[in-house]
């Protein structure tokens, strides 16, 4: 039987093993034909030779990523062992630097690949749409750059927008006036605020305006200059909405839309504004485009089992 060793000397091996060696117990899984072992700081391989070459590749990869990053994860490990090379999950070390140190002392980073070329991607173009499922961490990384480029004064402002689209509860019979009843569609956008800005100063940013958080409708006739724009849940704008978000920006701004093309809530036969944006935007110059996906689920780790089960069902619809 052919056999392999690694040997990790300049790498923590507890660390690279993972707690209790889950990230060996994964690695096992994606070559269950292998015999792996580790022990010390080796990790051996007994197995046919084409799979031991294909191991040696991937374990380097991985080596790779935790020398460059120190850290390695079950999402990392996913991504690294089904990847065609590193340029599909690798990417600058500045883009995992903490992006804005928030309340509490807490460190926020872009945590998975994706995350990390969204800040890349917002670094190097004015407008970036950002799509994925519920949990990848669209919006509160897109927070954490508006939160950054004002710290840094960057821009003057951040407006926060979403469009309140009614997913089967009607507004009319929410209690309270305006803002009150759209408090609740902006909520996901004031508790990643909250994470990121000690209350009383967000309370002042609010009060005098340099935070704005305020539904679609608001936007119209606005030009949006010196601010870092983001429109949220952006598969609930139509094409009407749509074309005039696109068109309030202003000098010095930035925009970013977030969304998932699998859960729009507008009424059967009205084409998301979103949709519509990526197939006629797709190829112009400063507009980047990321699509993010179950491996940059951020949330509890049923999340992922959760959008997994249904896309089984949804593409035999």
């Amino acid at each position: 039987m052919n056999e392999i060793i690694f040997e990790l000397s300049e790498i923590s091996p507890r660390e690279f093993f993972g707690y209790q060696n889950t990230n060996i117990e994964l690695l096992k899984k994606y070559f269950p034909k292998l015999k792996i072992v580790a022990r010390g700081n080796k990790i051996k391989a007994y197995g046919d030779e084409d799979l031991l070459e294909e191991f040696d590749k991937r374990l380097t990869m991985l080596m790779e990523h935790f020398g460059k990053y120190n850290k390695i994860d079950e999402n990392v490990i996913e991504r690294v062992l089904t990847s065609e090379s590193s340029k599909d999950y690798d990417t600058s070390v500045s883009s995992g630097e903490t992006l804005v140190h928030g309340s509490n002392g807490k460190l926020i980073k872009a945590i998975t690949a994706n995350q990390r070329k969204l800040v890349e991607l917002m670094n190097k173009n004015d407008m970036v749409f950002a799509i994925g499922p519920a949990g990848t961490g669209k919006t509160y990384t897109g927070v954490a750059l508006a939160v950054r480029a004002l710290k840094n004064k960057e821009v003057r402002r951040i407006i926060l927008t979403r469009p309140a689209v009614e997913a089967g509860e009607s507004l009319g019979f929410l209690p309270g006036d305006l803002k009150e009843k759209l408090d609740p569609y902006m909520q996901p956008l004031y508790d990643a605020l909250r994470d990121m800005i000690p209350p009383e100063k967000l309370t002042k940013y609010i009060e005098d305006g340099t935070i704005q958080i305020a539904p679609m409708a608001f936007m119209r006739g606005r030009t949006l200059d010196n601010a870092f724009v983001i429109l949220d849940e952006a598969q609930n704008t139509t094409h009407a909405q749509m074309k005039m978000f696109l068109t309030r920006m202003g000098k010095n701004a930035k925009f970013m839309l977030t969304g998932d093309p699998g859960q729009i809530d507008l009424p059967r036969r009205v084409i998301s504004g979103l949709k519509e944006a990526l197939l006629v935007l797709k190829d112009i110059k400063g507009i980047g485009i990321i699509y993010l996906d179950d491996k940059d689920v951020v949330r509890h780790r049923l999340v992922k089992k959760v959008i997994e089960a249904y896309k089984s069902i949804e593409h035999q619809n």
